[in-house]
């Protein structure tokens, strides 16, 4: 694997992924004192994006899985959680801060999975194209540095989360945060994708 496309593949990931690192600080911090939370959340990343690597990689040679007419109504996944969390903080908005994070336990790995594979709708697009020009090696080297790099993301999102006065500021407003910004998430997939007329 050549210096060549680990630059190129970090700057791709970079790119398209900047905006999960805040996303994941909302998990982690939903998570904040679940044990467990941490894996659920690395898991379910990880399974969100290997699904959007294997949609890419067959869209590179050929096969089509998901229709380009039907990427941009991946928005109502984000919008159907961040929905339901809403519902959520609305029942729970008298409860004190340290009774709404023990209740929570965090999120589940299929619901970060899914806001990842949603989030990453877009990314198909991008990821299609340079996986067709770079051949089965190339998206194989691609590929692993993505996967690589979502370790740092991983660690990035918790890093945040867990800074002091992030944290405060998560724990007391993140039951708020987490449901606008996948709601945010979802009506800009739906949007930029055209799902209601160009």
């Amino acid at each position: 694997m050549s210096l060549g496309i680990i630059g190129q593949a970090a700057g791709l990931f970079a790119v398209t992924n900047i905006d999960d690192i805040l996303v994941l600080a909302l998990f982690f911090a939903q998570g904040a004192g679940h044990r467990a939370a941490a894996r659920r959340i690395t898991a379910g990343q990880y399974l969100g994006f290997a699904a959007i690597l294997a949609v890419a990689g067959a869209a590179a040679f050929g096969a089509t899985f998901l229709p380009e007419a039907a990427v941009p109504y991946l928005g109502l996944l984000p919008l159907a959680l961040g929905v339901k969390a809403a519902v959520q903080a609305w029942r729970h908005r008298n409860d004190p801060d340290e009774e709404r994070a023990t209740r929570q336990g965090g999120p589940r790995a299929l619901e970060v999975a899914t806001v990842t594979f949603a989030n990453g709708g877009d990314n198909i697009g991008v990821y299609v194209p340079v996986f067709a020009t770079a051949g089965l090696g190339g998206m194989i080297a691609y590929s692993v540095v993505f996967l690589v790099l979502i370790a740092v993301w991983i660690l990035t999102g918790r890093y945040f989360a867990t800074r002091p006065v992030i944290a405060r500021a998560l724990s007391r407003w993140g039951h708020i945060l987490l449901p606008l910004v996948l709601i945010g998430i979802g009506l800009l997939i739906l949007i930029e994708g055209g799902a209601f007329g160009r």
